[in-house]
C-alpha cells in the first residue's frame, strides 16, 4: 500500500472512531434521559383531597372535592347540573335545536390534556387507549349525535385560554370544529384541564400559584361562555402525580395543589348562587349567562404508589421520562377515568350515553320533589333555548 493510500485509510479510521465516539455519547445521553425521572419519589406524603374529606391540608385548607369536606355537590347545585344535562339536545350550525344536529363535547387544555383525551400531537385518529379512543369503541356511548372534539394542544397553559380573543379559540374554530362541519354554536359541554408552567410559590403563601391558577380558571370559564354561548356544562380535572418530575415545569406540591384551585373555583360559584357575593379571586361565576355550570370531572391525583381509597396509584412507568407527562399507561388511566365519569355521572348520562339510564323510583316525598324540580327546570331551559333560537 503506497503512502497516499495509507493516509486515506488513516483518515477514514479516524473518522470512524470519531463517529463511534459521538454515537456512544448520544447513546449515553439518551439512556440518561430515559431514566431521568426520579423513580425513588414514590410518595410526597400528601392525602388526595377526595380522601382528605373533613381533614385539613397544612392545617387550614379543608379537603373534599366540594364544600364541607364532601365529594358530592350540594343538592341545589347538583339539581342545576342534572337539569342542564337533561336539556342538552342536538343543535344545528346556528345553535338551533335540530334532530339532525350535533352535541359537541370539547376538550380545552395543555399537553397532558390532549394526551389523555386523544393523542400527543392533538391530531386524529385518537390513540385507542385515550378517552376518545375508548369512547369510540364503547357500545354504550352516543355515537349518533355526540361529537368529541379535541381542542387541547401541547404548551397551551391556562393563561392562553383566559380571554375570548386568545388565538387558541380561533384555532379550535378553524382547525378543529370547521373540518368536522361544526361551529362554536354547537359546543355545549367542555372538559377542562389546565395549569400554568413553572410555579414557584406554594400554599399557604398568600401569593401561592394555586390562587393564580384559580383566577386563570375563572377567566377561562368566562372566555368559554363568550366563545361558546350554548355551553352549559364545564367539567374540570386537576393534574396527575408529579413526584417523579425532574423539571420545574409543574412538580409537586403544585400538581397536588392545583386541585384546590378547582375546588375553590367551584365553591365560589356555589356560594355566589347562594347569594354570598362574588369571590374576589374567581370573579363573576353567574351560571345564568356569564359562565357554564361548573363541576368536577375525574380527579386523577394519587400519592404515587400509595393507593388511594379507590385503588388509584401512579407508578414511575406511568409517566414519561420527565416525570410530568403521562406515558401510555398513564394516558389510559385518565382516559378510562374520564370515560367512566361520562358514562356514570348524572350530569352526563342523558347526552353522552346511547340511551339515558333509567332512574330508580324516588324513595321519599323529598326526593320526588327534587326530581320534579329538576325536570321542570330542564323543560324551562329547553323552552328558553327554542325561544331564543326562534327570534335570532
Amino acid at each position: 500500500m503506497n503512502r497516499a493510500s495509507q493516509r486515506v485509510l488513516a483518515v477514514e479510521i479516524e473518522s470512524l472512531q470519531r463517529h463511534r465516539t459521538i454515537m456512544i455519547l448520544m447513546t449515553v445521553l439518551y439512556a440518561g434521559r430515559v431514566q431521568a425521572a426520579d423513580c425513588t419519589a414514590t410518595s410526597v406524603n400528601r392525602t388526595p383531597i377526595d380522601d382528605l374529606g373533613s381533614g385539613l391540608y397544612l392545617g387550614q385548607y379543608l379537603g373534599g372535592l366540594y364544600p364541607n369536606g364532601l365529594n358530592t355537590p350540594p343538592a341545589a347545585h347538583a339539581a342545576e347540573g342534572q337539569a342542564r344535562a337533561l336539556a342538552i339536545e342536538p343543535l344545528d350550525s346556528n345553535g338551533g335545536p335540530s334532530p339532525a344536529g350535533k352535541i359537541v363535547l370539547l376538550s380545552i387544555g395543555m399537553s397532558n390534556t390532549t394526551q389523555e383525551f386523544c393523542s400527543q400531537s392533538g391530531a386524529e385518529p385518537c390513540d385507542p387507549w385515550t378517552f376518545v379512543g375508548q369512547a369510540l369503541a364503547h357500545p354504550d356511548v352516543n355515537h349518533t349525535t355526540l361529537v368529541m372534539a379535541n381542542g387541547a394542544r401541547s404548551g397551551q397553559a391556562a393563561t392562553s385560554w383566559d380571554s375570548p380573543t386568545d388565538a387558541n379559540f380561533d384555532r379550535v374554530r378553524d382547525d378543529v370544529l370547521a373540518p368536522k362541519g361544526l361551529t362554536e354554536a354547537q359546543v355545549q359541554v367542555v372538559w377542562v384541564k389546565l395549569a400554568n408552567p413553572q410555579p414557584a410559590v406554594s400554599l399557604p403563601d398568600p401569593n401561592a400559584d394555586a390562587f393564580g391558577l384559580q383566577a386563570s380558571l375563572g377567566d377561562s370559564a368566562r372566555a368559554v361562555k363568550t366563545r361558546y354561548p350554548n355551553c352549559t356544562l364545564m367539567f374540570l380535572s386537576s393534574r396527575i402525580y408529579a413526584g417523579y418530575a425532574d423539571t420545574n415545569l409543574n412538580p409537586e406540591p403544585y400538581a397536588y395543589e392545583s386541585a384546590f384551585s378547582i375546588k375553590w373555583l367551584i365553591e365560589a360559584q356555589i356560594h355566589q348562587t347562594d347569594g354570598d357575593g362574588t369571590d374576589p379571586v374567581s370573579g363573576d361565576l353567574n351560571h345564568a349567562d356569564v359562565v357554564p355550570w361548573l363541576g368536577w370531572g375525574p380527579y386523577p391525583w394519587a400519592d404515587g404508589t400509595t393507593a388511594r381509597s379507590d385503588g388509584l396509584t401512579w407508578d414511575c412507568a406511568d409517566l414519561e421520562s420527565d416525570g410530568t407527562h403521562p406515558a401510555q399507561s398513564g394516558e389510559a388511566k385518565v382516559g378510562t377515568a374520564l370515560l367512566t365519569f361520562m358514562l356514570d355521572a348524572p350530569y352526563t348520562q342523558p347526552w353522552f350515553c346511547a340511551a339515558p339510564t333509567t332512574q330508580a323510583p324516588a324513595a321519599s316525598a323529598a326526593s320526588a320533589l327534587i326530581l320534579m324540580s329538576t325536570l321542570l327546570l330542564a323543560g324551562a331551559l329547553v323552552l328558553r333555548r327554542r325561544y331564543v333560537a326562534h327570534f335570532r
